[in-house]
């Protein structure tokens, strides 16, 4: 079994984090941290665990082998840095900081302590984007020209979102920061390394970040990336979108298409793949790295979590400075 504690409640996803931490057999949730008194210790008394209001004691307790955070982004650092000193492993909700200066700091001591380090990137263990990565890797796209990737939701149309969710300073940003994760790290896991990046955002609901956002770039070798997302959107589907000079995908949700000029001697027009299994969970990945020792599972480690926030930072810079961000 291992043993886990959970570092604040602040983040949407904290409540289902622990709920699959305790559905999954493997984990004992000794221990919550806030640094909101009456609200990590309400939750630590209702899912029946011990509540630390002190950081430094909760990481220096023999029985906490790893840590979840779902802190604020912009305080990802004082927690996460903290936790690798003390060798505990570390699950960390996304972004992992703001900046890529944080994250350099943070991945420094990473490093040196030798712990296991994983970032949720869920979109990336799909079925749908490991099939396009790998026709991308088997060349079925030709030249890919094109990718585009689509996510939002209507919390903030909607009214579903907490009213702190708009505290850039604790958020660091707004939609592009929050969702748009989701295809900018889907975007550098299918595209490489970015060359260039510019954005646009809004705020046509009149709260203090993002609602509206929509971020281009082009990457080294030369595919235009498209990442779109929002919190004023009713049901809109999830996309994914790769177009090249042999092939093109297009999946909407689980709908997915595709065709490539390769598959002409065996079919005609547009196909429904077959595709492979999703992956577990992230955090389901985490526990199972830990208890195997086996490291950071693929796509999920420290350097994607620094490329994720370059890919952010730079969006953000690109939209207020209305310009062109050069990598």
């Amino acid at each position: 079994m291992l043993n886990v504690a959970m570092l604040s409640k602040w983040h949407v996803h904290a409540e289902g984090y622990a709920n699959e931490l305790r559905n999954s057999g493997k984990v004992n949730i000794t221990a919550v941290w806030d640094d909101d008194v009456a609200r990590g210790s309400e939750w630590a008394s209702r899912i029946g665990t011990d509540f630390e209001p002190d950081l430094n004691k909760l990481l220096a307790r023999s029985d906490v082998d790893a840590v979840i955070c779902d802190a604020p982004t912009s305080k990802h650092k004082d927690v996460i840095i903290p936790a690798a000193r003390a060798g505990k492993h570390i699950f960390t909700e996304k972004a992992l900081a703001p900046t890529l200066a944080e994250c350099e700091e943070i991945k420094a001591e990473i490093l040196k302590s030798g712990v296991t380090f994983v970032i949720s990137l869920p979109m990336r263990g799909t079925g749908a984007v490991q099939f396009a990565r790998k026709m991308m890797e088997d060349g079925a796209f030709g030249r890919v020209n094109l990718v585009r990737i689509r996510n939002g939701h209507n919390g903030v149309s909607g009214h579903w979102l907490p009213d702190y969710w708009f505290e850039e300073k604790d958020t660091g940003g707004g939609a592009m920061m929050d969702l748009g994760c989701h295809p900018m790290y889907t975007l550098a896991y299918l595209c490489g390394k970015p060359k260039r990046i510019t954005a646009l955002f809004n705020s046509p609901f009149g709260t203090r970040v993002d609602e509206n956002a929509v971020a281009t770039m082009e990457f080294e070798n030369g595919i235009l990336g498209i990442s779109e997302t929002s919190f004023i959107v009713y049901n809109t589907p999830t996309m994914v979108e790769v177009y090249g000079s042999e092939g093109s995908l297009v999946c909407q949700n689980d709908d997915i298409k595709f065709i490539s000029s390769k598959l002409e001697k065996y079919t005609r027009g547009y196909i429904k793949p077959a595709l492979p299994q999703n992956r577990p969970a992230p955090i389901l990945q985490f526990v199972d790295a830990c208890l195997a020792g086996t490291g950071s599972p693929e796509g999920l480690g420290i350097d994607d979590a620094l490329a994720l926030t370059e890919l952010l930072e730079n969006a953000y810079i690109a939209d207020k400075n209305n310009k062109i961000v050069q990598r």
